[in-house]
């Protein structure tokens, strides 16, 4: 196995902090609906990122205000586990 990073450290993240994570789908709408079924009404912005080149997949860019690791987390997690969702980054 080949190592990335040989540090020990942890990246330190200041909280509450803006975080953007780039979520990918089959289509428009249904990334929309995930991302509103996982965030409810917490205030974010959605803005495009790519398409494949045949049109199979759609990335965009959520950015919202993170309160603390296990918020950033639970987020990350539940955009991951959500049926529209194909990945998160």
């Amino acid at each position: 196995m080949e190592t990335i990073n040989d540090s020990e450290q942890k990246v330190l993240i200041e909280y509450p902090c803006n975080w953007c994570y780039k979520v990918i789908a089959s289509e428009k709408t249904a990334l929309e609906q995930a991302i509103r079924d996982v965030i409810d009404a917490r205030e974010h912005t959605i803005t495009p990122s790519n398409k494949s080149k045949t049109g199979k997949y759609i990335s965009m860019n959520l950015d919202l205000l993170v309160h603390n690791e296990d918020d950033r987390t639970f987020i990350f997690e539940a955009l991951k586990k959500h049926q529209n969702i194909k990945m998160v980054l």
